[in-house]
């Protein structure tokens, strides 16, 4: 890091200052104004970008708040008066590990308002992560309506740009598209009105569920050389991202909740503190490339636990088979059956609490139906799933209490999430407010008896309802992560997975804390495709839970199909298997054989996309992963010719041998172009698809 000695703007003389490490480098001075600004940040090495002055990009931090909101009107989330106030005041950076950290002290003389901007990035890997500390060092309260997480801005002109973001709905997960940035940002003629466009494109969260809607993602490329710039925000709650005109180029403005999208207000007193949630921002000379930089930091960003390297197969009685009606009768022998195709994880959906009619609005006590279980209770189940080798595994849904739950009834009125004084109610449940000491205390209890008494080594974790913007859901979500920590701290083996109706917290913030994510709900196998293959854009894929869910009336190529769809992340098997013929069950046990023999590459690989990343009807549609000593590729025909090529440039002029790993049609071949780096596939009947490794 290098800097020289803070001046007086009044002087004419900007302040500049560096920082980075091997893998990134950034450039912070101010302007004649007096505001700090990011004016680079590139990789080494790379081409870099003209040189542009201080003013061409926006602040460090923009807030607004009650009594100083924005400083030129529009729905940007930039150029707030109370942002371009703040100072620089010093400025430090630290080494933590492979971290490397920088923090900058900016304050505001007259309202009082310091702001921490702290800057992460781990070693050699071009992502930077910021989020912002504020304090209240005045007389006078402040109440907070918005403060960016990361400023950037001195991007390439709109007119080159193209913007990437995903649209992630129940179903239909991680729908990837890609527009001008024109589109939504009109050359207005800046220079005849000496402002730019109030315009912009914006993306927020609707609701509790993070990913509703939208990953909270995006990127820009450069239409001429490719070069992207790949942001997520972190935040199991609420977030917004604008980027714009700004200066004669483009800003990209990233953050938390807001008061306009998020009804979100924050009372800071004399003395009081806010921390921002947490934003990303990765460098890449292409789309890919950044996506790989992203997929580095996720990795090094979460919390560590052996499950990421040791990927153990888990079958969910859920989807396609009991659909939330676990009883022993029924699940003796799908544990049979599970164990006796190397299934290691044995998880028993919802329903397993259920004494009444209907699963959904009783769920809250966490206590084992005597009905469902009867002579041994579930302890007998959970007993059989290790008698078979397989470690035992519960589905809960922690955050809600069912109407009809008598938790909803014991627990006091505070403990639940409110609005306007009222407890909230949806679709038949109510929510927690993890805030709350006995909200923890009644949960803490339940999954200390479940792993810590029962041996249960897996937890499904899901979350069906959406809870309105408002009130205390940024607390809430905050708390919902620290009580996580909280369980793996107690019980460091435990295994969790995140779902929230499939991928509707598919988040920066809960992957870094839990060890699978939850893709989709979806059902059917032919539709799954562009979601299990667009997936590793939002989870490293040892921890991207895929479904694969044969059936015994499935022909032989259904089944493969249906099981080929997750061996490029992690198997999450369900299906009546214990009604299956021995060679169907030899063909499951063959998929999870060919699984077993690569998953030690996952851990280590980054995705590709030989087609692109897929639309929703693509009729092919491929997903590739680069590992050390090999290259995977997964291909999946739905409609339109038997025969298909796929570049994978990265192997050019190398000798390859492709292996057909797995396959649903007998006579699919794969052959290696190497004049052409391509490899070329045939396919038929559709739906039909195969792995290949390239070595």
């Amino acid at each position: 890091m290098t800097g020289e000695e803070p001046t007086s703007p009044a002087t004419g003389v900007q302040e500049k200052f560096t920082w980075g490490h091997a893998g990134l480098e950034a450039e912070f001075a101010t302007g004649s104004d007096g505001a700090l600004r990011i004016t680079r940040l590139t990789r080494p090495g790379a081409a870099a970008l003209p040189p542009v002055g201080a003013e061409s990009a926006p602040p460090l931090v923009e807030i607004t708040a009650l009594g100083y909101s924005a400083g030129w009107s529009g729905p940007r989330f930039i150029e707030s008066a109370l942002g371009g106030r703040l100072r620089h005041r010093a400025h430090r950076c630290e080494r933590d590990g492979v971290w490397h950290r920088l923090h900058i002290d900016l304050a505001d003389g007259t309202t009082g308002l310091a702001a921490e901007v702290v800057f992460s990035s781990p070693d050699g890997i071009p992502v930077v992560r910021s989020e912002v500390r504020l304090r209240n060092e005045g007389t006078e309260p402040l109440v907070l309506r918005s403060v960016s997480s990361l400023l950037i801005g001195a991007l390439p002109s709109p007119d080159v740009l193209d913007v990437h973001r995903a649209r992630n709905d129940w179903l239909a997960e991680c729908r990837w598209f890609t527009e001008p940035l024109r589109a939504h940002v009109a050359d207005v003629g800046r220079e005849f009105h000496e402002h730019d466009s109030r315009a912009c494109l914006a993306l927020s969260s609707r609701g509790s569920w993070p990913t509703d809607g939208h990953l909270a993602m995006g990127a820009l490329s450069d239409r001429t050389d490719g070069r992207t710039w790949l942001w997520q925000i972190e935040s199991a709650a609420a977030w917004r991202w604008d980027t714009g005109e700004y200066g004669g180029g483009t800003y990209v403005a990233l953050g938390g909740p807001t008061d306009a999208e998020h009804q979100w207000r924050e009372r800071l007193d004399p003395g009081a503190e806010f921390t921002t949630e947490p934003a990303a921002l990765a460098l890449g000379s292409s789309f890919e490339d950044a996506l790989a930089a992203l997929t580095a930091y996720r990795r090094a960003v979460r919390r560590p636990h052996p499950d990421h390297t040791t990927l153990p197969v888990v079958f969910n009685d859920y989807m396609n088979t009991l659909m939330g009606d676990p009883t022993t009768e029924k699940l003796l022998p799908l544990i049979d059956a599970a164990a006796s195709v190397g299934a290691e994880y044995f998880c028993i959906d919802s329903g397993w609490y259920d004494d009444a009619q209907g699963w959904w609005d009783s769920v809250g006590e966490w206590l084992p139906s005597e009905r469902r279980f009867p002579g041994g209770g579930i302890k007998a189940v959970l007993d059989h799933i290790r008698d078979r080798g397989m470690v035992p595994g519960l589905w809960l849904e922690p955050e809600v209490v069912g109407v009809r739950s008598p938790v909803a009834r014991s627990l006091p009125n505070e403990a639940f999430v409110r609005q306007d004084g009222i407890r909230v109610t949806e679709h038949g449940r109510h929510q927690l407010d993890l805030r709350h000491p006995a909200a923890r205390a009644h949960l803490d209890t339940a999954v200390d008896r479940i792993v810590g008494e029962w041996g249960v080594g897996y937890l499904k974790l899901d979350y069906n309802i959406t809870v309105s913007p408002g009130g205390p859901l940024l607390g809430h979500s905050r708390a919902w992560l620290d009580w996580l920590s909280s369980l793996l701290d107690r019980h460091p083996g435990l295994v969790i997975e995140n779902c929230a109706s499939g991928g509707m917290r598919m988040d920066g913030a809960s992957l870094a804390v839990t060890q699978l994510q939850s893709t989709s709900d979806q059902m059917q196998p032919v539709r799954y495709p562009p979601i299990a293959a667009a997936a590793p854009t939002a989870v490293p894929p040892e921890q991207g839970a895929v479904w694969a869910y044969p059936q015994p009336e499935f022909t032989d190529g259904e089944i493969a199909f249906a099981l080929g769809g997750a061996l490029l992340g992690r198997i999450h098997l369900s299906g009546y298997l214990n009604h299956m013929s021995s060679e169907q069950l030899a063909l499951v046990k063959g998929a999870l054989d060919t699984y077993k023999s690569l998953r030690h590459d996952l851990p280590h690989a980054v995705p590709f996309w030989p087609l692109g990343l897929p639309g929703w009807d693509d009729e092919w549609v491929a997903l590739g992963m680069r590992a050390e000593e090999a290259t995977y590729v997964s291909v999946w025909r739905r409609g339109g010719t038997k025969d298909r090529t796929l570049p994978v440039p990265h192997l050019a002029d190398r000798a390859v041998c492709a292996e057909i790993l797995h396959t649903s049609w007998p006579d699919a071949t794969a052959i290696w172009h190497a004049d052409r780096s391509e490899l070329a596939v045939a396919l038929a009947p559709e739906p039909a698809g195969l792995l290949v490794r390239l070595t």
